[in-house]
């Protein structure tokens, strides 16, 4: 899935990901294994959205070394997310992980054309958010917004191509 980032920055983090993933397997009395480790710097060595069988497609085949079996890594995204280190939410009736850890509140805009996602920040959204949240009694923790749409490329490409009386 291709990713379009606007300088989001980032929030300061006292853990690498590697080691808040250790201290959340200990608080949950589960084993920091070589697969799980594994799993943590793929992840964490690129920022994009990703699905599982994108991540599946990342890892070397069985009986190769850093093979991690289809179930473990089910398992292991599932960890991921409880863990604080990725959010994942649904996108095209699949789901979408990203990084949470170390990573600002931020939204997307979405191109249904080619599924290009686009991360974005806003004071004047974020404001919108409070005082909507304020006027119902509701006090806000964090939101997800996902605007779809269609990217100025794919918009473009659409004006570019020819009509049967252009032809004549």
């Amino acid at each position: 899935m291709s990713i379009d980032q606007a300088s989001l920055g980032s929030v300061e983090v006292s853990l690498t990901p590697q080691q808040r993933f250790e201290e959340y397997l200990q608080s949950r009395g589960l084993r920091h294994t070589e697969q799980r480790r594994y799993l943590v710097d793929l992840v964490f060595s690129r920022h994009e959205h990703f699905d599982a069988d994108m991540l599946i497609d990342n890892l070397p085949r069985k009986g190769k070394p850093g093979y991690v079996s289809t179930a473990t890594v089910y398992r292991t995204l599932k960890e991921f997310v409880d863990a604080g280190l990725l959010n994942s939410f649904q996108l095209d009736g699949r789901t979408v992980f990203e990084h949470d850890y170390g990573y600002p509140q931020h939204d997307h805009l979405y191109c249904t054309q080619c599924r290009k996602l686009v991360e974005f920040q806003s004071d004047a959204l974020t404001e919108l958010r409070d005082a909507v949240g304020a006027e119902h009694g509701f006090r806000v923790f964090d939101h997800r917004l996902i605007i779809n749409g269609m990217c100025s490329d794919c918009v473009k490409s659409r004006r570019r191509k020819k009509r049967k009386q252009d032809l004549v």
